[in-house]
């Protein structure tokens, strides 16, 4: 067998670039599809624990407030 009997011929690299590109493709598109409901997600909980920690404050003013009697 020759030294260089096992090199990948030009055929064989444009086959596997597409292979790759396509598999590169299909697992960002993956990504995004789970990436996207996550985000609203974390946006949503954010909006709330904003909303909690108002809530918080509020309620230790009036505390101090009542305390302070």
């Amino acid at each position: 067998m020759p030294y260089n009997w096992c090199v990948l011929t030009d055929e064989d690299k444009h086959w596997i670039s597409e292979r790759l590109e396509k598999v590169e493709t299909t697992l960002l598109t993956e990504f995004h599809k789970w990436a996207s409901p996550v985000e609203l997600r974390s946006r949503s909980h954010a909006a709330a624990l904003r909303a909690l920690d108002a809530e918080v404050e509020s309620l230790s003013d009036r505390l101090k407030n009542l305390e302070g009697r």
